[in-house]
């Protein structure tokens, strides 16, 4: 998929991913490649969020698709919305090299105790 993060706090996780690559037959940016980019952002700021000794785990993600992309890089930027003992939300944007809205998603994590041994 080529994520790559280029910022990263339990509040605000900012990364981006190639279009090349992550398309469907159309030559669009495929929509499953969006919520991939936008679950691996919310999640490492889920993870963030939990601290050591604890793991997030995706429970529900939605995510709508405003406008195609077909070349370049997309950027997401991940903002938590609520941060509590067990569950994480974060609110998704992701964006074209225009800055034009390409999708927005929302995650949310369940946070538990890592099990024991990991």
């Amino acid at each position: 998929m080529g994520v790559e993060y280029l910022e990263a706090s339990a509040e605000r996780v900012v990364g981006r991913m190639p279009v090349k690559g992550n398309t469907q037959p159309y030559g669009l940016l495929h929509g499953g490649a969006s919520c991939v980019l936008a679950e691996s952002l919310g999640s490492a700021g889920s993870a963030l969020h939990a601290g050591p000794g604890r793991i997030a785990m995706g429970i529900e993600i939605n995510a709508t698709h405003h406008r195609s992309a077909t070349e370049g890089y997309v950027t997401g930027v991940a903002t938590r919305t609520h941060g509590g003992r067990t569950l994480a939300t974060y609110d998704i944007v992701i964006t074209d090299e225009r800055d034009r809205r390409v999708c927005t998603a929302r995650l949310t994590c369940m946070l538990r105790d890592a099990p024991a041994g990991d």
